[in-house]
C-alpha cells in the first residue's frame, strides 16, 4: 500500500545560475573513486578517442555520463572494482578505453576488498542546541506538518475515503494551519488470513499511520464485513478511539452516501481542533528523517547520496534518528554495514532480513540482480553490486544501533535500518509508518514520489536533471560533479534545508 502521492513538499529550491556549466578544455573527463579501482566514471558525454587523464586511456567509443570506462585490461573473469570494492565480473575481455556497462559485466558477488569496513564513526554529540518550528501535540509527540487523515482498513472503503477528502478540500481555506486532508488507501484488507504475514505487515502500517504525529486527527473508515476487523487492528497495536482518532464503517453507516456525509462531519469537527495548533520551537532530536533513493543514475553514489550522508551523521549528532532501508539494495554492500553494527544481536538481526530476501527471491524464480532498473542502467549502472555500494552512502558513517521490521515502530535514535523492498514508494511509506516526520530523497533520473502526511526534500545528483525539472527538485548536489561544491559542503546545506522544511 501507499499513501496519497503527491509532488515534492520542502519549503525552498536551491538557487544556481540558469546557464548549464561549461567544462574548462583542460578539466578533467571522468573520475577514479578509488586507487584500486579498473574503472573511472565519465563526468560528462566522452567521445570517442577523447584522452581519459588517467593512466594514459583513451576512450575507443562514445560513453554517457555517469558511466563507466575500463583504464586498464581486465581479463574476463577478473573483478570490476569501483569504489574499491568489487561491483562485477567481466564476462569478456575488456580493453582499456572501453565502456565496462551490462554488455560485458554480469553480477557475480565477491568477496569485498576491504572486509574490515570502518565500524562506524562516532562524531562528539553536538553542544549546541538547534531547534525547528514543529507541532507540538497534547500527549508529547512532535510534529513537522498538520494534516488530517482518512485510514482505510481494507480496499473496499477507498472510494469513500477519496471522496470525504475532496468534499472537504475547498473548506480547507477557512483553516491556513490546517496542510491538507490525507486519505490512505491501498488494495488489500480481506480474503487473507487473519494472522498471516501480509495481514500483520498491512496492519502494522495502517496502525503506523494512525499514531503518526503529522495527523491531528484520523478516521479509520471499513467497509464492515472485511477480514481486517477495524477494532482488532488497533487493538493490535494498543490504539484507543478517542476525540482524536474516530471509526466508522460504511455498513454501519447505512451505505456510500450516508458514509460520506458521516465522515465529512466528524472531521469537520476534528478540522476545528486542528487549527487551533500553533508551531513552536522544537529540539532538532525530534526529527525522524528517512533515507532514499529512487531514479538513481551513476552519479547518485558519487554526489547525492554522500551528502546526504554527511547530513544524517549530523543529524544522528544533533540527537535525531536516519533511517535507512530497502533490504535487497544493500546486497553486495552489507559488509559496511555489518561493521557499523553496534552489537552482534544488530549485526545478526541485519544477516536475518538478508537471507530472507534471498530465500525469498530464490523461492519464486528471480535473483537479487533483477535490480537495477532500466532507468537505472540508462544512467550508468551496471550491477546490484555496484547500486548498493552507492545506496549505502545515503546512511553516513554513524554506528547502526538497530534493526526493525517493514512499518514496525522506531523507538532507538541515531542510525537505524528498516526492512523494505528495493521500491521507493513501499521504502517510504515502510518509513513513514515507522515514525518518519521527514523524508530526504536522492534521485538522478527524476522520481517525483512524496509520502503524505510528510515533507519530502528531492536532491538531485546531476545539474542537468536539477534544471530540466526544477520545480520538483530542492538540492542540486551536481554542483558537487562540477566541481562548484564539496560533499561536506552540501550535506551541511541539506541539513539546513531539513530543518527549514
Amino acid at each position: 500500500m501507499s499513501a496519497e502521492e503527491s509532488t515534492t513538499n520542502a519549503l525552498t529550491a536551491d538557487p544556481l545560475m540558469d546557464s548549464p556549466p561549461i567544462r574548462p578544455a583542460d578539466a578533467p573527463r571522468c573520475i577514479r573513486l578509488s586507487d584500486g579501482d579498473n574503472v573511472v566514471v565519465a563526468l560528462d558525454h566522452i567521445r570517442r578517442d577523447c584522452p581519459l587523464g588517467i593512466a594514459g586511456a583513451v576512450a575507443g567509443t562514445d560513453v554517457p555520463a555517469g558511466h563507466k570506462i575500463a583504464v586498464t585490461r581486465i581479463d574476463a573473469g577478473q573483478a570490476i572494482v569501483k569504489f574499491g570494492h568489487p561491483i562485477g565480473v567481466a564476462t569478456a575481455t575488456i580493453e582499456a578505453g572501453t565502456h565496462v556497462h551490462t554488455h560485458n559485466v554480469a553480477a557475480e558477488k565477491l568477496p569485498p576488498t576491504d572486509q574490515a569496513g570502518d565500524h562506524g564513526r562516532v562524531d562528539e554529540p553536538s553542544r549546541e542546541r538547534r531547534s525547528f518550528e514543529g507541532i507540538r501535540r497534547s500527549d508529547g509527540r512532535i510534529a513537522t506538518r498538520n494534516y488530517l487523515g482518512i485510514i482505510t482498513s481494507v480496499n473496499c472503503s477507498a472510494t469513500v475515503a477519496k471522496q470525504i477528502a475532496s468534499k472537504l478540500e475547498p473548506e480547507l481555506a477557512r483553516w491556513p494551519n490546517v496542510d491538507g486532508i490525507v486519505s490512505v488507501t491501498h488494495g488489500h484488507g480481506c480474503c487473507q488470513g487473519a494472522d498471516d504475514e501480509g495481514m500483520l505487515q498491512l496492519r502494522r502500517t495502517l496502525t503506523g499511520f494512525c499514531r503518526h504525529p503529522n495527523f491531528a486527527g484520523v478516521l479509520v473508515l471499513g467497509l464492515g464485513c472485511e477480514t481486517n476487523q477495524i477494532g482488532s487492528m488497533l487493538e493490535s497495536a494498543e490504539i484507543a478511539e478517542s476525540a482524536n482518532l474516530k471509526v466508522m464503517t460504511i455498513q454501519g453507516a447505512g451505505g456510500t452516501r450516508a458514509a460520506i456525509d458521516q465522515g465529512t462531519a466528524v472531521l469537520r469537527d476534528m478540522l476545528e481542533e486542528a487549527a487551533l495548533e500553533e508551531r513552536t520551537p522544537q529540539d532538532v532530536a525530534h526529527l525522524t528523517l528517512g533515507l532514499e533513493c529512487g531514479g538513481s543514475d551513476g552519479f547518485s553514489g558519487l554526489s547525492a547520496n554522500p551528502a546526504l550522508g554527511r547530513a544524517a551523521d549530523l543529524l544522528v549528532q544533533h540527537g535525531g534518528t536516519a533511517i535507512l532501508s530497502e533490504t535487497p539494495e544493500i546486497y553486495g554492500a552489507e559488509h559496511l554495514l555489518l561493521a557499523r553494527a553496534a552489537s552482534p544481536a544488530v549485526a545478526d538481526k541485519l544477516r536475518e532480513r538478508l537471507a530472507w530476501w534471498e530465500n525469498y527471491v530464490a523461492l519464486h524464480g528471480g535473483k537479487m540482480d533483477n535490480n537495477p532498473s532500466h532507468g537505472n542502467k540508462a544512467g550508468g549502472i551496471t550491477t546490484i553490486l555496484e547500486k548498493s555500494l552507492g545506496a549505502v552512502a545515503k546512511s553516513g558513517s554513524s554506528p547502526l544501533i538497530d534493526v526493525y521490521r517493514y512499518a514496525e515502530p522506531i523507538t532507538a535514535r541515531g542510525f537505524v535500518f528498516m526492512d523494505s523492498p528495493g521500491y521507493d514508494p513501499m521504502s517510504i511509506t515502510g518509513q513513514v509508518a515507522s515514525g518518519a516526520n521527514l523524508v530526504a530523497f536522492t534521485t538522478g533520473r527524476g522520481s517525483v514520489y512524496g509520502c503524505k502526511p510528510v515533507p519530502s526534500v528531492k536532491i538531485a545528483t546531476n545539474t542537468h536533471m536539477y534544471r530540466r525539472m526544477r520545480d520538483d527538485m530542492d538540492v542540486n548536489c551536481g554542483r558537487i560533479i562540477d566541481g562548484d561544491a564539496s560533499i561536506d559542503e552540501m550535506g551541511e546545506r541539506i541539513f539546513e534545508l531539513l530543518i527549514e522544511t
